[in-house]
């Protein structure tokens, strides 16, 4: 169990039969009436963020996340295989749970399987890729101080937004986490 006083950011607790993570936290103590604990919480079955305050005594069972590492090796329709390298295990995930989270990975690429109670219910990928640009518009160079961007198509078939310079067929870097360039891949 875990009181809303011991919050801290990362921390797992069940509520209401759902699994949250801590995003954010603020103990307050108004100078009139009782303290309590403003938090951002996110749901990490749906991934929905809601915010919610908590009176510090308030006490929620902890949830214990497992993540292991796997190999991502296909999808087939709704379906996404995964493997572990260790002892060759396989599983399926469903697209559900899947969601967005591999739109950046490369079969062949390890990335970390959550799961709870032995229930997988999401991805993390790196939280950096190298991809290749399949399709772009010609790139040209000088226009580097504007900050100006145009959208390329990598080898996944995401779209990131890239700056003017960079051309087709170049190998990029690209944060996970929130879909942006990062800078050219060395080599």
């Amino acid at each position: 169990m875990i009181s809303a006083g011991e919050f801290r950011n990362g921390k797992t607790f069940e509520l209401d039969g759902e699994i949250y993570v801590i995003i954010e936290f603020q103990h307050v103590k108004p100078g009139k009436g009782a303290a309590f604990v403003r938090t951002k919480i996110k749901n990490l079955k749906t991934g929905g963020v809601v915010e919610k305050t908590f009176r510090p005594t308030e006490k929620m069972p902890l949830a214990h996340i497992d993540r292991f590492d796997m190999q991502y090796l296909y999808s087939d329709g709704d379906l996404f295989h995964f493997m572990n390298v260790e002892n060759y295990d396989q599983i399926a995930v469903s697209a559900v749970d899947v969601g967005d989270a591999l739109k950046f990975v490369k079969e062949n690429e390890m990335v970390k399987i959550l799961s709870y109670q032995g229930q997988v219910f999401g991805i993390e990928p790196p939280i950096q890729v190298e991809l290749e640009i399949t399709d772009t518009e010609p790139g040209f160079a000088g226009n580097t101080a504007t900050g100006a961007t145009k959208p390329a198509i990598v080898e996944t078939g995401a779209q990131v937004l890239v700056p003017l310079f960079i051309n087709q067929g170049e190998k990029i870097k690209i944060d996970t986490r929130t879909g942006e360039y990062v800078g050219r891949a060395n080599g």
